[in-house]
């Protein structure tokens, strides 16, 4: 399957997870697009969206982290952009400390996703 990993990618520590989750993936047989890879260009932020776009035009899922106490503005409009160009959504946390027996994720970003 081809899949855009949509989350943040603004640390160390965020972009060493995401390659890490895209290489065992890649060992289950999926195609990756992880924009950490793919935007080399920070002085020119129409081709980092241009590149995110098309990476998603290109996918079949969207893979979104939603960590945080409020998810990432770009991982939220990668995975409405991918809602709306009917991509599969996949949805997911790593950071419970926010649970605390309750979802606090805004309903349109859990609404949007098929799991």
């Amino acid at each position: 399957m081809r899949v855009y990993m949509a989350g943040p990618l603004f640390s160390t520590a965020e972009c060493n997870f995401n390659k890490d989750l895209a290489d065992q993936l890649t060992l289950y047989g999926h195609e990756i697009f992880l924009p950490q890879e793919h935007e080399q260009r920070a002085d020119r932020p129409d081709l980092i969206f241009k590149s995110d776009k098309d990476g998603i035009d290109w996918c079949e899922l969207v893979l979104a982290n939603l960590d945080g106490p409020d998810p990432d503005s770009g991982t939220c409009w990668e995975l409405g952009y991918g809602y709306g160009t009917n991509r599969a959504i996949m949805v997911y946390r790593t950071d419970f400390r926010l649970f605390e027996g309750e979802d606090k994720i805004n309903l349109m970003m859990t609404e949007s996703a098929d799991v």
